[in-house]
């Protein structure tokens, strides 16, 4: 029964990485260039079964979007180093404007 829930959630991870890289391809592809400004940094913190602590950050930009809206979003994409405030190109989807990748 655990081969079963492993095979399982292994499949759950590939499919994850495989929709994320193909919703950036069509970002990167059909998405509409704009200004942003990194508005939020979220960190998280995980600790696993030995007790080992690890971080990691989500990158929240704003930007406006072709309707004149203000669009908050996290980014799909790793944006490097950056602080509140860091000014970026990005691409978004006018379809879905919370999906954006940092160009």
């Amino acid at each position: 029964m655990s081969n079963i829930f492993i095979i399982i959630i292994v499949a759950v991870i590939v499919c994850s990485i495989i929709y994320t890289f193909l919703k950036n391809q069509k970002i990167s592809k059909n998405g509409i260039e704009a200004d942003a400004v990194v508005s939020r940094i979220e960190t998280n913190e995980n600790t696993d079964a030995d007790g080992n602590v690890t971080t990691s950050e989500e990158y929240y930009v704003t930007y406006t979007n072709a309707e004149g809206k203000t669009v908050e979003a996290k980014l799909g994409n790793v944006p490097g180093f950056a602080n509140v405030g860091t000014k970026m190109r990005i691409k978004y989807l006018p379809e879905k404007p919370k999906y954006v990748v940092k160009i």
